[in-house]
């Protein structure tokens, strides 16, 4: 603390403090007649002092009783105080350590790409020409999580710092997934919300809640308009891609109107559906043109450009003579009626190219093809890490969406495709995290096959699920810890144990068929053939970044449930803006409508 002893003419002149007259007509200074004993001390204040956060002065005033020169504290009259003002900036040395840290820096550049992303903005109804719309089927967000780790990793890396493709995108949101009738939903009810706009019910497609699922005779009336459709109206191409059944219920609800997602074919419709009129999945998808145009008086459209799927069976009859080389079952065909949709979509489209196996698929010239017809498993296709195993070969997700787009994009007039990564579900409710996890990564090498192929100047790009799992990212793993690993806590070299005294996973499930050690196999669905064994197993000599290694659950079920939360949108393009905040999931259809002005286009025709 330093003091000072100012004499009251400098005092007066710095405005800090009202001094007495020196002059002579006084004995002590408090009638005037001296005042060389009135003494003020100025005492600088350090920063944090209860008197002045920011530092300052303060300043003692009093009598100088004992003559010694200083005021003691029981000579101080009287104590004030000018406080600085607060800092509003630091010097370059003071930020040093934070403006040199990596994290630092990259947060600083994601803030400068977002204010670029700001400024291009596009908020013009119709700004863009193309749609593409990804669907994770059951990517909930622990899911995302997992897998960007789960790639990293693969990559080299710690695996947390890892982005995904559609992680880099600059706007997301969030999706409310509950169907009209319930909490925890389904595929159908969900992505009919998306390609509507208009949420229903638990198993049924393309229609609103006012059906009841089952009966054939409430479809009437209570279809719904799709982005698909509008967009076929609206002069653009289309196009559909799965890795499960075509007939599945989310592609399904792209192009469908049925009372239960379950009718695929028609082997699966109850008599008086049949007797009531109502066409199975499959049927519908092949006479897509013709059901629209009856739908809709006066609206003439040239059907869907590219579908890409698995599910042969719900097309060929049932009937050894119409295997496919590649058929895995004895009778592939499930069909009752005797028909051949294949065939007949072939005679719809004579210049259209069926295929169903790699050979068939590398041969379509994309600057040439008029449309595309591939359906390549007689009924999901293979899981992304079970795909080289596939008896006539498959392509991938990333290769059916390249296909597509190269396709599509000969239409000047723009095109509207839905992408749907199929077996992330699958391999959630086999309980197989490894399945689960390879097949989000190859979504994302699809998502950025398809921002590499696009202009984001003219192409809407959204990124979503239709629903969770119940997936499960836990323990306390140090840094860089495999994802499929066990748990290793910070600063150890073994893995944890729990109260039981033995290893556990960073990631499980709430429900399902439970702890499975497969080793080495590839196709998640193998646990189906064993019972469930839920609880706890010891993990100690067990390899759980196996790929089939299947995780342990708390609750024993037939098969792992999907769960009730929120799940991530993530968009790029004209209008990616309007995603974000959490939002009922049938936004992304008036988004995408409104990007494209398929209501406007639609019109038009």
């Amino acid at each position: 603390m330093k003091t000072f002893k100012l004499s009251c003419v400098a005092l007066a002149v710095s405005g800090l403090v009202a001094c007495v007259d020196d002059g002579n007509n006084g004995t002590d200074g408090t009638d005037r007649s001296n005042g060389f004993n009135s003494l003020v001390d100025q005492i600088v204040l350090s920063i944090g002092d209860d008197n002045c956060r920011n530092g300052g002065l303060q300043i003692n005033s009093g009598i100088d009783t004992n003559g010694n020169g200083i005021l003691d504290e029981s000579e101080i009259n009287q104590s004030e105080y000018v406080c600085d003002a607060p800092i509003t900036s630091l010097s370059s040395s003071q930020l040093l350590t934070s403006t040199n840290n990596q994290w630092f820096i990259q947060s600083e550049n994601s803030i400068e790409q977002a204010k670029q992303n700001l400024n291009s903005l596009k908020t013009e109804r119709g700004s863009a020409k193309n749609v593409i719309l990804f669907i994770g089927d059951g990517m909930g967000v622990s899911t995302v999580t997992a897998a960007r780790i789960f790639e990293g990793q693969a990559k080299g890396m710690m695996g947390e710092e890892n982005q995904l493709s559609f992680g880099q995108m600059p706007f997301a949101g969030l999706s409310k997934t509950y169907n009209v009738d319930a909490q925890t939903p389904d595929s159908a009810g969900t992505m009919t919300a998306m390609m509507s706009g208009v949420k229903t019910d638990v198993g049924v497609i393309g229609v609103d809640e006012d059906i009841e699922r089952g009966r054939c005779s409430t479809v009437a009336g209570n279809e719904l308009v799709t982005a698909l459709e509008l967009a076929e109206i609206g002069g653009l191409s289309t196009g559909i891609i799965s890795t499960a059944r075509i007939t599945h219920a989310t592609p399904a609800a792209t192009y469908a109107k049925s009372a239960d997602r379950n009718w695929e074919d028609i082997s699966d419709l109850p008599a008086e559906a049949v007797t009531d009129g109502c066409k199975d999945i499959a049927d519908q998808l092949v006479n897509f043109e013709s059901n629209l145009e009856n739908r809709f008086a006066g609206v003439d459209v040239d059907g869907i450009e590219v579908v890409f799927g698995g599910g042969r069976r719900h097309f060929l009859p049932k009937d050894v003579a119409f295997n496919s080389p590649d058929a895995q079952s004895s009778v592939e065909g499930d069909r009752t009626d005797g028909r051949d949709l294949t065939a007949e979509w072939q005679s719809a489209y004579p210049q259209g190219t069926y295929v169903y196996e790699q050979t068939g698929f590398d041969a379509i010239d994309t600057e040439s093809a008029e449309r595309v017809f591939g359906l390549f498993n007689e009924s999901h296709m293979q899981y992304e890490a079970d795909r080289g195993n596939d008896i006539a070969g498959e392509p991938s997700l990333t290769e059916m969406t390249e296909k597509a787009v190269k396709i599509l994009d000969n239409n000047s007039k723009g095109f509207f495709l839905m992408v749907e990564s199929g077996r992330i579900d699958h391999a959630h409710h086999a309980g197989n995290a490894y399945g689960a996890l390879n097949d989000t990564v190859e979504l994302s090498n699809a998502v950025r096959r398809a921002m590499q192929l696009t202009n984001p100047e003219d192409t809407l790009i959204i990124v979503t699920a239709d629903h969770g799992h119940v997936f499960t990212i836990g323990g306390y793993p140090k840094r860089g810890n495999p994802i499929l690993g066990k748990v290793v806590n910070v600063g150890a070299t073994e893995p944890a144990l729990a109260a039981d005294d033995m290893p556990y996973t960073t990631v499980a499930y709430t429900n399902g068929l439970g702890f499975n050690d497969l080793g080495t196999e590839t196709d998640s669905d193998a646990s189906y053939n064993f019972a469930p064994s839920a609880g706890r197993a010891d993990l100690t000599s067990v390899n759980t970044e196996n790929p089939g290694y299947h995780q342990e659950a708390t609750i024993p079920t037939s098969s792992e449930t999907h769960s009730g939360e929120d799940v991530g949108i993530y968009a790029k393009g004209p209008l990616a803006q309007l995603v974000n905040g959490t939002n009922e999931q049938s936004i992304i259809f008036h988004i995408m409508e409104m990007a494209a002005d398929l209501s406007g286009k639609a019109d038009n025709q």
